[in-house]
């Protein structure tokens, strides 16, 4: 599923957040989005998904101008921050909500959420408590558990590195490379953390002030070294 950017612009007053002329992501891609604060990295993950409106322009998912048409989100999944949870449920009720949504059968929900055992850490399921009131870090492992859980050709990951423990972070890095070589989805993640942007992502796009400055090939880690070199600089 490739996503395409066609001159997509997006204005906070003056300030302008988002400003793309032409980029795509092609199918089966692993990109990194990586950008100083305030770059736009999270606008654009919010405009792909149609929670912004673009004040010009428009992105389209596997042909689907997003802002047109709904049928793109059968087979996209993403988490963005705590504010897609629902958190007056507790985790099994909002794994089934989601479960619902997708038209996947509640045994199949279970069954789905084995491969995120570790991921878990026994700390998630069988808690009898809401999702309010666990910690940050179990909130992003919900959020990412519930966006990958119908197995979505194209996953959007806003900072899923984020309050998490290092132990956590290794075993995301491990679950989004396993499911990229068996599925071939198309994956977008931001991070301030190069490191783990360099360890999983074979593409690498470097956004300041809302524009992409560098589409980079990441061969084995090939583009830390020029990352590193740009923010001393950003500096």
């Amino acid at each position: 599923m490739n996503i395409t950017i066609d001159h997509l612009i997006k204005r906070f007053g003056k300030k302008e957040a988002v400003n793309i002329e032409n980029y795509t992501i092609n199918s089966g891609d692993m990109l990194g989005l990586v950008g100083n604060n305030g770059a736009g990295k999270t606008t654009l993950f919010r405009l792909i998904l149609d929670l912004l409106k673009a004040d010009e322009g428009q992105v389209s998912i596997n042909d689907i101008i997003v802002s047109r048409n709904e049928d793109w989100k059968e087979f996209t999944g993403a988490f963005i921050d705590d504010g897609f949870l629902i958190d007056y449920l507790t985790p099994e009720e909002y794994f089934e909500f989601i479960g619902k949504i997708c038209n996947i059968k509640k045994d199949h929900i279970f069954e789905r959420l084995k491969r995120f055992e570790r991921l878990m850490h026994d700390e998630i399921l069988n808690q009898k408590k809401l999702i309010r009131d666990f910690s940050a870090g179990n909130k992003q492992k919900i959020g990412i558990i519930a966006a990958m859980l119908n197995n979505p050709q194209v996953l959007i990951l806003d900072e899923p590195f984020n309050f998490l423990d290092p132990t956590s972070q290794s075993v995301i890095k491990h679950e989004l490379k396993t499911y990229h070589d068996e599925t071939n989805a198309t994956i977008l993640i931001s991070s301030h953390n190069l490191t783990h942007t360099v360890d999983i992502c074979p593409r690498i796009a470097l956004l300041e002030n809302g524009k992409i400055l560098r589409d980079i090939a990441n061969a084995d880690g090939s583009a830390e070294k020029e990352l590193e070199d740009y923010f001393e600089v950003a500096e």
